[in-house]
């Protein structure tokens, strides 16, 4: 078999040295071959075409040496002591590292079952020896090129897999977004509304003009001040980070915030007969915070016990400074409460309570308003937690910095 090959590979030298000059490969093929001369006539040839050649002369070897240094094809012989091509190809499809490297059958056998079973096993293609030359070229460069184009359309599924990541997390990001919007302007917006209501029906009217104080009107102006900050603080950090809060923390007394969000939500208090109790000592320190999102804090925990409790609810809100030097906040009420259960999910996004079929008039979910929450004081570099127990009460608290 070798002195044909021989004979084979001198006729076809000028037909090789023609190829070679105008159809430079470039990739790593690894000839697996346990006849000498086989594989010297092949790394000769393949190396001529600028390839690089790896060989082995059994599939044990050829298996072992793939862990180390993967080929971009493999020429691979059928007839060969200790595991056959068929086994070799067999177990290299098997492995999910070594599967995608094409390879060709070299074989003496001509019957078409021994063609077929190598095809089946994973095999591209096949060449029968005695083989020519040109031949050999051509359909290994057909196969690296159909290799290379794979990769290329894998690499390019992977980008677009990412793009549509990307988008769909920017969608979600824009609907929470959105969402927190709406959600936070709720609550001042309504309370304003109800005090305009209640002044419209109990108001001095003097000519069909009603009269208001100068305080009333000082706070419906403050009202709107914190609700433009409110979308301008909303606004940046959509824009600068869509999962994120961008804060500018200042030095800020702590009762000017809480009454800021008690004011805003005034009409809802008096609608729902809801008792306030604050607890704020006198010498309390500065806190350091973005009074707009620390006033959408006690907003929304405030909001939520209104709206998830029935009405005549007691809410203590208190502050103080605890054993690491942050100031400790707390909202409780006397309300419904929760479980364990409940309160562990709580702060997620989206996450409902559990005990809204007992509030058939209460529809909203707890879950924005309180993922909300955790944000903004998350990235104060706080941290927000609520203990609550049915039928006595919910306790949320939260820590900020101080100056």
């Amino acid at each position: 078999m070798s002195d044909r090959l021989s004979r084979v590979t001198n006729k076809n030298t000028d037909k090789t040295a023609e190829f070679s000059n105008c159809h430079a490969l470039e990739g790593c093929v690894l000839v697996v071959d346990d006849n000498p001369t086989n594989l010297s006539v092949l790394v000769n040839l393949l190396r001529d075409v600028g390839l690089r050649v790896l060989v082995a002369t059994d599939g044990e070897s050829a298996i072992e040496q793939i862990k180390y240094v993967k080929p971009d094809l493999i020429l691979l012989d059928v007839m060969m002591p200790g595991i056959d091509g068929f086994e070799t190809c067999q177990r290299l499809k098997a492995n999910t590292e070594t599967e995608k490297i094409p390879i060709i059958f070299m074989t003496a056998l001509s019957e078409t079952v021994d063609k077929v079973r190598g095809l089946s096993l994973g095999a591209v293609d096949y060449i029968t020896k005695p083989f020519e030359h040109e031949e050999v070229l051509v359909r290994i460069r057909t196969h690296l090129m159909i290799a290379k184009q794979r990769q290329t359309i894998e690499l390019q599924n992977i980008e677009l897999q990412t793009e549509i990541a990307e988008r769909k997390r920017a969608e979600e990001a824009l609907t929470i977004f959105l969402h927190a919007v709406s959600h936070d302007l709720r609550n001042p917006v309504t309370g304003l509304i109800m005090v305009l209501e209640h002044l419209m029906q109990t108001g001095n009217t003097y000519e069909n003009h009603i009269l208001l104080p100068k305080t009333t009107l000082e706070r419906m102006r403050q009202s709107g001040d914190r609700q433009l900050a409110l979308i301008n603080s909303l606004l940046e950090s959509h824009v600068n980070d869509v999962h994120g809060i961008i804060t500018h923390p200042e030095p800020v007394m702590i009762d000017t915030v809480i009454q800021a969000s008690l004011n805003d939500l005034q009409g809802i208090l008096e609608k729902e007969d809801t008792e306030i109790v604050l607890q704020i000592p006198s010498d309390l320190p500065l806190a350091m915070i973005d009074a707009a999102h620390i006033c959408r804090v006690f907003q929304n925990l405030i909001a939520n016990a209104i709206k998830h409790n029935p009405p005549n609810l007691k809410l203590t809100i208190s502050a103080q400074i605890n054993d690491e030097n942050m100031m400790l906040c707390e909202v409780a009420d006397n309300g419904v409460g929760m479980n364990n259960e409940q309160s562990e999910h709580l702060f997620e996004l989206y996450a409902q309570g559990k005990n809204q079929h007992q509030l058939n008039r209460r529809s909203l979910s707890l879950g924005l308003g309180l993922y909300i929450c955790r944000q903004i004081v998350q990235a104060h570099g706080g941290v927000i937690w609520v203990i609550g127990e049915p039928n006595v009460g919910s306790r949320f608290w939260f820590t900020l910095p101080i100056t």
